[in-house]
């Protein structure tokens, strides 16, 4: 014979079952590696990929509107600083491809068929051949060396122009020329610059600057279009923010980074002392 028995019955065993349940549906950094990689994630600048996001969204930002025609972008290739200076081959590589590697997406993301501009992607005219080779294995249409003659003489009036690393004289001076004849042109990474490679009409679309202190980066530059030029610690903290007339150089495109040095040296040298006095 079967007996129901009364709720009350059953209900301190409930109670006791509820903590239980409520942990199990409760997430905790501590045992969640998948939390914890997306808090840490999201206080590391940069990384690779969300720099190439951001670089990709300033450009396409600047493309979209009627002016400017020249746009710049400058970042790190390779985040470990100490492999820029350093002089090897090897390193010398990895910075060829990570360019090659964002090139690749840029092109992607503003060069849609049937729905975007083509783009044509003009690399330097001191590249070798292998780097245009790794260019033309990502890039399948639309590459050009600026080493040829007649590399832009049949663009499309609705064309964009990608220059990659330009490093001479003449790689500028098309690049100027070019944006100056209408063509919305993009500077990616641009070598061996002086104040006069780029003119001061030019638009930095995206601008990524580590700021070292005591052999450490203490901060970041970061410039994403239409942002202002930004001041952040190693924590995302923001130290101070300024305008294109507040920061440029006179006359040039080129960010005078001697405020932002004093604001990422004045905070390191703050955390130090509050350090010292825990």
């Amino acid at each position: 014979m079967f007996i129901m028995r009364r709720p009350t019955a059953l209900l301190p065993a409930l109670l006791a079952l509820l903590p239980l349940c409520i942990s199990s549906f409760t997430p905790n950094p501590r045992r969640n590696p998948i939390a914890t990689k997306l808090h840490l994630s999201s206080q590391s600048i940069p990384t690779a990929q969300s720099r190439d996001k951001q670089a990709i969204a300033g450009i396409k930002s600047a493309l979209s509107l009627p002016k400017p025609t020249l746009i710049e972008c400058e970042f790190p290739p390779l985040l470990e600083l100490n492999k820029l200076g350093d002089g090897s081959l090897r390193s010398s590589l990895q910075a060829e491809d990570a360019n090659v590697a964002f090139v690749s997406k840029l092109v992607r993301e503003i060069g849609i068929p049937l729905i975007g501009p083509k783009v044509n992607v003009l690399v330097s005219s001191s590249a070798s051949g292998s780097f245009l080779g790794k260019i033309k294995s990502k890039v399948k249409s639309g590459v050009r060396s600026l080493k040829d003659e007649g590399a832009v003489k049949d663009l499309g009036k609705n064309d964009v122009c990608v220059v990659l690393t330009p490093s001479s004289t003449k790689d500028y001076r098309i690049a100027k020329e070019l944006a100056e004849g209408g063509f919305k042109t993009v500077i990616v990474n641009g070598l061996f610059k002086d104040p006069k490679s780029i003119p001061p009409f030019a638009t930095m679309a995206y601008y990524l600057k580590p700021l070292t202190y005591n052999s450490q980066v203490s901060g970041y530059l970061i410039r994403q279009y239409p942002n202002p030029w930004t001041v952040v610690d190693t924590t995302n903290k923001v130290l101070g923010k300024f305008t294109d007339k507040e920061i440029l150089v006179d006359k040039t495109n080129t960010p005078d980074l001697r405020n932002s040095v004093r604001l990422a040296q004045k905070n390191a040298d703050e955390k130090a002392i509050r350090d010292r006095a825990r």
